[in-house]
């Protein structure tokens, strides 16, 4: 049975955001603190044990969620055609992170998003 190891990153960022077309009050502007989580699999481990370094994880995660810290969302040319929800964050995180990190041994495997304590949503590709 093939092997595989996950690791996971766990950040936050604040920002603003209404959902156009929604019958109800998030159809006004207004803010979380969004918590995410980036879990990511590999099949093998380097000379030190590690699949991936956290360090790289981290960074790669604060740079795209740097992008989004202290904004409208819907400002944002990322979700211009698109509502800027927690299942719409979470694609826009993973296919992100996918672009810099994915190769034949290592994928990012899940983006999980809450918008506020214990409501939120995840998005991964089978």
């Amino acid at each position: 049975m093939p092997q595989v190891y996950e690791i996971y990153i766990k950040d936050h960022f604040s920002a603003a955001h209404s959902l156009r077309g929604y019958d109800g009050n998030c159809s006004r502007t207004h803010g979380h603190n969004w918590i995410i989580e980036a879990f990511i699999q590999c099949d093998r481990l380097n000379q030190l044990g590690i699949g991936i370094d956290f360090r790289d994880v981290k960074k790669a995660l604060r740079q795209i969620l740097d992008k989004l810290d202290h904004t409208n969302l819907n400002e944002l040319a990322e979700f211009g055609a698109v509502n800027p929800t927690s299942e719409n964050i979470a694609k826009f995180l993973y296919k992100e992170l996918e672009k810099m990190f994915n190769t034949e041994h290592i994928n990012v495997s899940k983006v999980v998003v809450f918008e506020s304590p214990g409501c939120g949503s995840a998005y991964w590709e089978r």
